[in-house]
């Protein structure tokens, strides 16, 4: 199975001047951990880091001693550009593609191996786990209007899975149709396409504030005890 890594963030949210990807965690960068789990996971065997011109230099040290094959793409400026250069990027004969934010480097290989075998029977598939706050509809004025099923409410979350050529498609189709989304999954719910949820732990969180870089510690601190 083929694996790209969303990793050109800014990180802006961090407020740590530069790639928050890079940030020391536990004795290792987040990407690290990332990668970590992708070279673990027997199914991946392939991996794409979709990536900044600027932090080349840096992921390179982190990938150059991987026993799978690790291929450097340069990313654009939103995720959703990112992860189209990185398909474009993928080997001719890719055929199930992975896709990954590399902040989410609390993921275990097991579940990398889950959804590969989903994708490779044949379905669409996205990591997500059940939502447990009320959650509330507002307008501009800040008033809320609605509340949603908490039931029917899932939190998206990365990897999530697809057949190459028909992600590439949903992208084209993004591009022709002026499309903004902020994952993969969208760009087949737009077209009408089936994508099933794979329910995963809460604990995969996706990097973002300080705030989360200390839960991060703190769970890793606790697997390796």
């Amino acid at each position: 199975m083929h694996l790209l890594i969303a990793a050109a963030g800014s990180g802006s949210r961090m407020k740590a001047g530069k790639n928050k990807l890079l940030l020391s965690l536990a004795g290792r960068t987040v990407l690290e951990w990332t990668l970590k789990a992708a070279i673990a996971a027997e199914t991946i065997t392939w991996i794409g880091v979709i990536g900044q011109s600027c932090d080349r230099a840096s992921i390179s040290k982190m990938i150059q001693a991987s026993p799978k094959t690790i291929k450097w793409i340069n990313g654009g400026n939103t995720r959703q550009e990112s992860v189209q250069l990185g398909l474009a990027g993928l080997p001719l004969n890719a055929e199930k593609v992975l896709i990954h934010d590399g902040a989410r480097c609390l993921i275990e290989p097991s579940l990398f191996n889950l959804c590969a075998e989903k994708v490779q029977a044949g379905r669409a598939v996205i990591a997500a786990t059940p939502v447990t706050d009320t959650i509330k509809k507002v307008d501009q004025n800040s008033v809320v209007y609605e509340t949603p099923q908490r039931s029917e409410l899932w939190a998206a979350q990365t990897p999530q899975g697809f057949f190459v050529e028909d992600l590439k498609h949903g992208h084209e189709q993004a591009l022709v149709n002026g499309w903004t989304v902020t994952d993969d999954a969208s760009l087949y719910e737009r077209l009408g396409w089936r994508v099933e949820i794979l329910e995963a732990s809460p604990s995969n969180i996706k990097v973002t504030t300080p705030f989360d870089l200390i839960v991060a510690e703190a769970v890793l601190n606790k697997r390796s005890n």
